[in-house]
C-alpha cells in the first residue's frame, strides 16, 4: 500500500494536476472570502465553505476520472495485479494520495479565519467545525468519484457520469420539493432505482444475469409493495432524495451545529465507494 501511496502522490505533483487542483480551489474560496468577508464585512468563514463547495461537483470528478480508467486504458492495471499488494491496498493507497493532495490546499484555507480573526469577531468552533465538515464532504465525492472512474476506462466519460452524479446530489433537496409525493411516483422511482443497482450488479460482477434478476426482483417487491401498502410508499421519493444529499448535510455544519450523523453517513457513504470500487477491480482481475 505505501509503494501505491507513494507512486501515486509523486505522479500527481510531478504534473500539473496537484497544482491546477489546488489553485482551483484556493482561488474559489478566495473569491468567496472576498465577497463575503471583506467586502460584505461579514465575519462568518462558514459561509465562504458553503459557496466553496459548488466547486467539488467539478474539480472531484476531474481528480478523480483517470485514477482508474487511465490504468484500464492504457492496460497497466495488469500490473499493478502482479504486485504482491492486495486489491484492497491499491485502492487505499490511491484514495489516500488524494486525500493528501485534498489536504494541501485545505491546510492553507485552515489559515484564513485566523487571518481575519485579527481584524473582527471570528467564531472560530463554527469556523473550524465547518471546514471539518468540509473535509468530510470532499472526501466523501472524491470516493464516488473514484468508483466512477474504476467503471470504465474512458476518462472523458467517468468525468462527465461524476459530474452529472454530484450535480444532482448538490440540487437533490431542491429538486425534491418538484417530484411526485405520490405512492405512484415513489413506487416508480423504486423501479429505477432497482435498474440502477441491477445494472452496477452487472458491472461489478461480470454476470448479466444476477444484474437482471436483482434489478427485476427490486422492481417487483416495489411494486408489490405500491399494491399492498401505498400509504407507507406517500412521500418516499423526495424524503429519499433529501436523505442522500451530501451537501445538505454539510449545511448542518455551516449552520453552527457538530452532527454526529453527518460524520457517520460521509464515513459510511467514503467506506461504501471505496468497497465497490474494491470489488470493480477485482471484477477486472478475475477476468
Amino acid at each position: 500500500m505505501r509503494s501505491i501511496f507513494v507512486h501515486e502522490l509523486k505522479s500527481y505533483f510531478h504534473s500539473l494536476t496537484a497544482w491546477v487542483f489546488a489553485a482551483f480551489l484556493l482561488c474559489f474560496v478566495g473569491i468567496g472570502a472576498m465577497m463575503y468577508n471583506i467586502q460584505a464585512a461579514v465575519s462568518n468563514f462558514e459561509y465562504v465553505l458553503s459557496l466553496s463547495s459548488l466547486a467539488f461537483v467539478v474539480i472531484a470528478p476531474i481528480l478523480t476520472m483517470r485514477v482508474l480508467a487511465e490504468e484500464r486504458r492504457q492496460r497497466t492495471d495488469q500490473l499493478l495485479y502482479s504486485l504482491p499488494v492486495s486489491t484492497t491496498e491499491v485502492i487505499l493507497g490511491k484514495y489516500a494520495a488524494l486525500l493528501v493532495l485534498y489536504l494541501v490546499p485545505l491546510a492553507i484555507i485552515a489559515v484564513y479565519p485566523l487571518v481575519f480573526a485579527q481584524f473582527g469577531d471570528v467564531y472560530l468552533p463554527t469556523s473550524y467545525g465547518s471546514m471539518f465538515a468540509f473535509f468530510l464532504l470532499g472526501a466523501a465525492l472524491l470516493a464516488v468519484g473514484m468508483f466512477i472512474s474504476s467503471l470504465t476506462d474512458n476518462q472523458g466519460l467517468a468525468a462527465g457520469v461524476g459530474i452529472a452524479v454530484m450535480l444532482f446530489n448538490y440540487y437533490s433537496v431542491s429538486l425534491s420539493e418538484y417530484v411526485s409525493a405520490s405512492a405512484l411516483g415513489s413506487a416508480a422511482a423504486l423501479v429505477v432505482i432497482s435498474c440502477i443497482i441491477g445494472l452496477v450488479l452487472k458491472l461489478l460482477t461480470g454476470s448479466g444475469n444476477l444484474g437482471y434478476w436483482t434489478g427485476f426482483a427490486l422492481s417487483f417487491a416495489s411494486f408489490a409493495a405500491y399494491l399492498l401498502a401505498p400509504d407507507a410508499l406517500e412521500g418516499l421519493l423526495p424524503e429519499i432524495m433529501s436523505a442522500l444529499s451530501l451537501f445538505d448535510r454539510f449545511y448542518v455544519f455551516v449552520n453552527g451545529v457538530f452532527d454526529l450523523k453527518t460524520v457517520v453517513f460521509d464515513l459510511s457513504v467514503i467506506g461504501f465507494f471505496l468497497f465497490l470500487s474494491v470489488q470493480s477491480l477485482e471484477k477486472r482481475r478475475y477476468n
